[in-house]
């Protein structure tokens, strides 16, 4: 993997759009040399703030946090290190993951390089948004419920959460266990390839990661569509209203099978698919409000003072947690309660089994299935809102399928529409990240995306 800029130009550059992009929570002013001669050599990485750095301010852009310092590093780190990379900046996340928007995050909202009154998507907006302004060819973010792939789709970029497992999660400061995914942002497959194959492997110190072989990606690249079978999720399609990204996918999928691929249409019942957001938020907030237990201002972090160690705990989550943060919180504790968890947390579990076992179906018949990441453009800052606290739209929401299930998941420019870009998503079963990678280069050489953001 090359870069443009050496670490020094790429702190200059971040340095240079943190008024226009708002991007960075930390800089690295004086980036350390690197000795390593790996793969990365020379080239500058920007980790999401919720990966561990030795040294290095990690704040998962909230004010429990903000003055926590690591006194190690994730394995994440400790494995770009080890191939060359230099750590330059902290990106800017919705406060501890929690969000869709990057609005919430603790230096105030992330600006799309496309067009800095709109949002870049969350909670990895502000690495979306490093990436798609040419600061580093790799970035890192972590994806619960689209957090990777929504940004990447509305920042011009690519977006790749792997399979559950496939990438270490020790030192990354959690959201939702049993959803939480490392991944990353670049802006070309071939890069996505590599960084997977630096990125993946068995780490004992986290017990989910997986036992399977990292494959040699890169390398094995081929992107011939030709006999491929691609299933169009119709179900997600069909609800399409903008003219141009419909005749942009439309035309896609033409050329596809052109391509030599097999097109399949898939659906999935929509009461099912109505399921995701609800079922999402049980999940997602009862097992962040477990994770974040900890941050109680009196083992690290903020710490406010008080007459008692109740009063202590009470004053700094209440200074330290953004009122979003706290409503989720609020909403995990009564899933969790013992008298409720049969009614809500045990039964979003069932359902969530449910619905997996539905999407799989899909994939009896295809290698992977694609679909628009977004039926819409980035919103106005001003005009945006969470999506998982606001009206529940499954065509908004469907990428959190990958989240439930585990699957390898990647989002690919598309085109753009009044200036601001739209995405593909392109998903397949457990493990499979070779089949993704291999199909995403084909349609890579198909949209042939050359567009830079005109802001930065």
């Amino acid at each position: 993997m090359e870069s443009k800029l050496t670490p020094k130009q790429s702190v200059e550059r971040i340095t240079k759009l943190q008024p226009i992009l708002n991007a960075a929570i930390t800089i690295v002013e004086e980036p350390e040399e690197n000795p390593n001669q790996g793969s990365l050599a020379g080239v500058p990485i920007v980790l999401k703030d919720n990966v561990s750095t030795k040294g290095i301010r990690t704040t998962a852009s909230s004010r429990i946090l903000e003055n926590y310092v690591p006194v190690y590093d994730a394995t994440i780190t400790k494995k770009l290190k080890d191939a060359g990379g230099v750590i330059v900046a902290k990106a800017s996340m919705d406060e501890l993951g929690m969000g869709g928007t990057n609005r919430n995050a603790i230096i105030g909202p992330a600006r799309n390089p496309w067009n800095p009154e709109h949002i870049t998507g969350g909670s990895s907006g502000g690495s979306a948004a490093l990436i798609a302004a040419g600061t580093t060819p790799l970035a890192i973010g972590t994806d619960t419920g689209d957090s990777i792939r929504k940004p990447a789709a509305y920042c011009g970029v690519i977006g790749v959460k792997p399979s559950y497992g496939r990438i270490s999660r020790y030192g990354i400061i959690p959201y939702a266990s049993s959803l939480d995914t490392v991944g990353y942002f670049t802006k070309t497959i071939a890069d996505a390839a590599e960084a997977l194959e630096i990125l993946a492997g068995r780490d004992d110190h986290d017990m989910t990661s997986s036992f399977l072989p990292v494959e040699d990606y890169a390398k094995n690249l081929n992107p011939n569509l030709k006999g491929q079978k691609i299933g169009v999720f119709k179900t997600v399609a069909d609800k399409i209203t903008d003219p141009v990204i419909k005749e942009a996918f439309d035309n896609l999928v033409a050329k596809i099978k052109e391509a030599g691929a097999e097109v399949v249409e898939v659906e999935m019942d929509t009461k099912l698919m109505e399921l995701i957001a609800p079922i999402y938020k049980t999940i997602a907030n009862a097992e962040a409000t477990a994770n974040h237990s900890n941050l109680d201002g009196l083992r690290f972090g903020v710490r406010k003072p008080g007459g008692s160690v109740e009063e202590v705990m009470t004053n700094s989550r209440t200074a330290g947690f953004s009122s979003y943060v706290r409503a989720r919180f609020v909403i995990g504790s009564y899933s969790l309660f013992e008298e409720n968890q049969d009614r809500l947390f045990k039964k979003a579990q069932k359902i969530r089994r449910l619905i997996v076992e539905a999407y799989a179906d899909l994939f009896k018949t295809v290698d992977v299935i694609l679909a628009p990441a977004a039926v819409s453009t980035a919103p106005l800052i001003e005009q945006s809102s969470d999506v998982r606290f606001g009206q529940d739209r499954f065509e908004e929401e469907h990428m959190q399928l990958a989240n439930f299930s585990g699957y390898p998941s990647l989002t690919m420019p598309l085109g753009l529409a009044d200036g601001l870009p739209f995405g593909i998503n392109l998903t397949a079963r457990a493990f499979e990240e070779q089949e993704l990678f291999n199909v995403a280069a084909g349609l890579e050489e198909l949209i042939d995306w050359r567009e830079e953001p005109v802001h930065v």
